[in-house]
């Protein structure tokens, strides 16, 4: 994922919570609002409550590895902010991935 599409700033985080859209599903929390640029953007959250610093890096890193295989597919110009809920920490990363795309997809979709 290059910089450019990472949203790092709380204030950001917080807008995109409180003024977007919400999309749920067992292991993820993803919430979105429509940007005024030409491509995605994206921002993860693990709690400190599903575990230390090591174990929410690598689950940050297993996210990234999902998004950079769904951004070949789509673009539609929105920040999303995606939250780990604690029922995937015991879930494989294929599990993951469709969950992923399957909630992503009906966003698309507008369901």
């Amino acid at each position: 994922m290059k910089k450019k599409e990472i949203v790092k700033n709380s204030w950001e985080f917080e807008d995109i919570i409180k003024n977007g859209k919400c999309i749920k599903n067992k292991y993820y929390v993803i919430h979105y609002k429509e940007n005024k640029l030409s491509y995605d953007r994206y921002g993860i959250s693990v709690s400190k409550k599903l575990g230390n610093a090591v174990f929410r890096n690598k689950y940050k890193r297993k996210i990234r590895s999902i998004i950079d295989n769904y951004k070949k597919s789509y673009v539609n110009s929105n920040d999303y902010i995606i939250i780990l809920r604690k029922e995937a920490i015991q879930k494989s990363h294929s599990i993951l991935e469709s969950e992923f795309f399957a909630l992503m997809n009906n966003q698309k979709k507008g369901i």
